[in-house]
């Protein structure tokens, strides 16, 4: 069933959070693929726990010192590559069927958003740089809430801020906990499961699982 209004989970969904490292894997060496698995580790960790704490701080703060946690773990004291790490984050590279779905999307008549931990600039940025600003009609950052998902608030922000009941809402997010966390809250949500990762939560179920964002235009 086609919904009138889609919403994205960001990072991982949209933008691929691997691309910022795999740009400065030669540099990096055989440790390229582990700093980046525990830098975005780290970096979800960081948001569980200041959220449990009541501690906010903004998901850029986070993906610092996310980052600088694997580089010291990694033994990787390269302050040239740490900058060039965190300024590659800014203009992630999206995965390749992600401008023409959210177009076909667009051109169906329906309402798109995303829905993310990152801050406004980060988010602002990552748009403008794939050229997604011209079909996403909104985009909600964490921030006025001052908490991460899975909290309730977070996607309370999509319902308070387009006036819609839950079950209107078609929530696409590839972190399976995000899903859950989704679906609980009332969203009709489907997991974009990129890399075949095995179900989990399945107390709260996904209404469809996909490989890509493709199958959003014949589901």
């Amino acid at each position: 069933m086609r919904h009138t209004a889609y919403v994205f989970d960001a990072y991982g969904t949209l933008f691929d959070v691997h691309a910022a490292v795999r740009r400065q894997a030669e540099r990096i060496g055989p440790d390229a693929q582990r700093l980046s698995e525990l830098w975005r580790a780290k970096q979800l960790e960081y948001s569980w726990i200041r959220t449990m704490m009541g501690a906010y701080q903004d998901f850029w703060s986070l993906t610092e010192q996310a980052l600088d946690f694997a580089l010291a773990s990694l033994k990787i004291g390269d302050a040239s590559l740490r900058a060039d790490l965190l300024s590659a984050y800014w203009t992630l590279d999206c995965y390749p069927e992600v401008p023409h779905v959210l177009k076909g999307l667009k051109a169906s008549g329906a309402r798109l958003a995303i829905l993310s931990n990152g801050s406004p600039a980060m988010l602002a940025a990552a748009v403008k740089s794939a050229a997604l600003d011209g079909v996403i009609d909104e985009v909600f950052s964490v921030d006025p809430v001052r908490r991460f998902k899975t909290d309730p608030a977070v996607y309370d922000l999509v319902t308070m801020g387009w006036r819609l009941y839950p079950n209107a809402v078609s929530f696409q997010s590839s972190n399976r906990w995000d899903v859950a966390g989704a679906t609980k809250f009332g969203f009709r949500t489907v997991w974009i499961n990129r890399s075949g990762q095995p179900d989990e939560y399945r107390d709260f179920e996904p209404a469809l699982i996909l490989p890509s964002l493709e199958g959003l235009l014949t589901a």
